[in-house]
């Protein structure tokens, strides 16, 4: 059975800094290309940013400069660590795990950025 499970998320102040954890398990990790997403209230999902099996990263314009994702392969752990984070910022950020047309998704952890 394939689990994400995305913890970390909390308040935090404009200007503040959280790390968010999500923990695969059930599949094989280093295989997968790991990615974070976020859907704020009456908006779609977004992503946020993405790092390949290889190690390759991206991320959205939004928050470039200001998060940063990493992995952990020999933990099946990938990190979103953001800085300097903004009201906009707020949203529930889910994990999502890809490889080739199969795709996992966690459920989530609430981020709430206060002004």
């Amino acid at each position: 059975q394939v689990q994400l499970v995305e913890s970390g998320g909390g308040l935090v102040q404009a200007g503040g800094s959280l790390r968010l954890s999500c923990a695969a398990s059930g599949i094989t990790f280093s295989m997968y290309d790991m990615g974070w997403y976020r859907q704020a209230p009456g908006k779609e999902r977004e992503l946020v940013a993405v790092i390949t099996s290889g190690g390759s990263t991206n991320s959205a314009d939004p928050v470039k400069g200001r998060f940063t994702i990493s992995r952990d392969n020999a933990k099946a752990v990938v990190y979103l660590q953001m800085n300097s984070l903004k009201p906009e910022d707020t949203a529930v950020y889910y994990c999502k795990a890809n490889w080739r047309n199969l795709n996992f998704w966690g459920r989530g952890t609430q981020v709430t950025v206060s002004s």
